[in-house]
């Protein structure tokens, strides 16, 4: 199945994507997030081509509320996840970092992940239990930091608790900090070695679902601020801490903790 949901998400990007790249016009929904006509229209294709791989219902950003919640209630726990642009405002604006993100749900977690970047050929994937990979080489492409101070981070620190964004931007337990603006490329840079630890403080599940999969399948770990993990319920938007070695990991995750609010996450 990974072969043909990869075939699905490369046609996509390059039929409905990347002719609009430099070209789409966006407008501002209700939350302040942007859309393009892009987003809606790989969204569409999307649907078409993944329900003729597996027929399960499918959870898309681009989808109301209300027919979210339809999907997740028709699937019993297996249902595509989607984001048609992951990283729309780089999109919009003309900056390469973007993808196309699908994981297929069982049993209420991913087992299958693809994240597709077409302005770079980057095609990562994961099957639960089969490993990650950026094309043909398997991830991780480098070991990650073992020592916390020597890390890189992906953080954006907008989306954080203030205490915990004051303390990144001034007393980092790491060496330095990147914020690239497209969560699950974030995740899968995770995965190849290229970022070290990662933390978000507000994701919605197609921002993480085929990212964290194809982190777990490298060797790496994740956790929610107020969890060890991210699937439990509700179905829905996580602040999420990652790490690519796990002592690192332990080391990360309580240092975060200590300067996140009780109520955060």
């Amino acid at each position: 199945m990974i072969a043909d949901v990869v075939a699905a998400v490369r046609e996509v990007a390059h039929a409905e994507v990347m002719p609009r790249f430099r070209a789409a016009g966006r407008v501002r929904k209700a939350d302040g997030s942007i859309v393009t006509e892009a987003d809606v229209a790989a969204q569409s294709a999307l649907a078409a081509r993944l329900a003729r791989i597996a027929p399960e219902p499918m959870v898309g950003e681009e989808m109301t509320q209300a027919e979210r919640d339809a999907a997740l209630a028709d699937g019993g726990g297996s249902f595509w996840c989607v984001d048609p642009v992951d990283g729309t405002s780089n999109f919009a604006n003309g900056i390469p970092f973007f993808a196309v993100s699908v994981a297929l749900f069982a049993s209420g977690r991913p087992a299958l992940g693809v994240v597709y970047n077409p302005a770079t050929d980057e095609l990562f994937h994961a099957a639960r239990g089969g490993g990650a990979w950026l094309g043909d080489e398997r991830l991780p492409l480098r070991p990650g930091a073992t020592v916390l101070a020597e890390a890189i981070a992906g953080a954006d620190l907008k989306r954080l608790p203030p205490p915990l964004a004051a303390s990144l931007a001034s007393r980092a337990p790491c060496h330095s900090q990147r914020n690239f603006g497209a969560s699950a490329l974030e995740w899968c840079y995770l995965a190849a070695g290229r970022l070290d630890v990662y933390v978000h403080g507000n994701q919605q599940p197609w921002d993480y679902a085929a990212g964290s999969l194809i982190l777990e399948e490298a060797g790496g770990c994740h956790a929610a601020f107020d969890s060890e993990h991210l699937w439990a319920d509700p179905f829905g938007a996580r602040a999420v801490i990652a790490a690519l070695d796990r002592e690192v990991f332990a080391e990360w995750k309580d240092w975060i903790r200590a300067r996140v609010p009780a109520r955060a996450g």
